[in-house]
């Protein structure tokens, strides 16, 4: 059963800036089982929580969310991504329904996929915000306000990614991470990720794809965060062979490695005309229950290449948990945290239900 969205897709992204968070996120009550009188017992990069799931980069986009998620037991949030300057957002809308029959493989996603507002279960979306971005001078209070009101056990996570800009050079893009590492590292976040793994500004090369510039940004960044756990947010590998060099060197540098972010594809409606107006807009990222099949995937595969090289960045499985079951398949798979953007959309109850399992096996 979906229930109402804490992120509304028939609002814009501003109205849900303002007005949001929604349904039982907008109640105020605190939902979740109780503490361990133990206290919390599950590890996430040195720190100890009290369950090993949450909310990945997006659907967080501001304090209000994040606080909203952490009252119903959503215990590792991620705040949504930031930059070094305001960033605009994509116009509306953001998020529509995708309609596709079983997993979402990279054969299917060359094809269109059809879109609209009819959301219904097994629930996969496409979302589409380009990143935008607040100034600093706003997200960095309004997150170091949500992170020191964090309960015991409970961890936010600061999110980030650089900005190209027109007529930039290689060092000049490094050095805007660099600048934004900064940035989040005054906030007093306890742990930041980057994204490596989001199409910028409407082009098709993803950064961890780039081993070479991948391994000079992640440098740079853990020269700016020095203590601070950095995770960094990849794509989909089908190339294992691709994976293990990457893995091989980005492994050295990062505490942790989240996967995955979403699979792309040609978004049309029902006319066979693009849903999603605007340049660069034809394709987009596809989320949900769809590209469970590639998170699963990945963590196996993280998980192997990790025990042959002797590394122990932590696994955070991504994508298509929207269920219990969902979540206990990632965990069997491998990874140490695991989750849910989509499914906490449209459920937020769901971090209880899995305390619950958790606590009655």
């Amino acid at each position: 059963m979906l229930l109402e969205p804490f992120y509304d897709p028939e609002k814009s992204y501003e109205e849900n800036f303002k007005a949001g968070p929604f349904g039982a996120f907008a109640d105020g009550k605190v939902s979740r089982m109780p503490l361990d009188t133990n206290g919390p017992k599950y590890n996430f990069l040195g720190f100890k929580v009290n369950s090993p799931f949450g909310i990945p980069a997006g659907p967080l986009i501001n304090g209000k969310f994040v606080q909203a998620a952490l009252d119903k037991g959503f215990d590792i949030c991620v705040y949504k991504t930031v930059r070094s300057a305001k960033y605009p957002c994509h116009p509306w809308p953001n998020v529509l329904s995708v309609k596709v029959d079983g997993d979402l493989t990279e054969d299917l996603a060359r094809n269109k996929l059809i879109a609209n507002h009819e959301y219904s279960q097994p629930l996969s979306i496409t979302n589409s915000f380009g990143v935008p971005s607040f100034d600093p001078e706003f997200w960095q209070k309004d997150l170091a306000k949500v992170v020191e009101n964090t309960r015991p056990g409970q961890i936010v996570v600061g999110s980030f990614q650089g900005t190209k800009k027109e007529g930039q050079n290689t060092e000049e893009f490094i050095n805007d991470f660099r600048t934004t590492a900064q940035l989040l590292r005054n906030t007093g976040v306890k742990v930041i990720e980057v994204n490596f793994s989001c199409p910028n500004e409407g082009t098709a090369n993803l950064l961890c794809y780039d081993t070479k510039r991948s391994v000079k940004v992640a440098r740079a960044i853990k020269e700016v965060v020095g203590e601070i756990p950095l995770i960094i947010k990849i794509a989909y590998f089908k190339d294992n062979e691709a994976l293990r060099n990457f893995v091989k060197e980005i492994g050295k540098i990062v505490q942790g490695i989240s996967a995955i972010n979403t699979i792309s594809a040609e978004i049309v409606d029902e006319k066979g005309e693009q849903a999603l107006l605007g340049e660069g807009r034809l394709r987009s990222g596809v989320c949900g229950h769809a590209i469970k099949w590639a998170g699963i995937d990945m963590v196996k595969k993280l998980k192997k290449i990790r025990e042959e090289l002797g590394y122990s960045y932590t696994i955070i499985g991504v994508g298509g948990v929207t269920t219990v079951d969902n979540f206990f398949e990632y965990r069997n798979a491998g990874a140490d945290i695991v989750m849910s953007a989509t499914g906490a959309m449209w459920n937020p109850y769901l971090a209880k239900e899995i305390q619950e399992r958790l606590a009655h096996p």
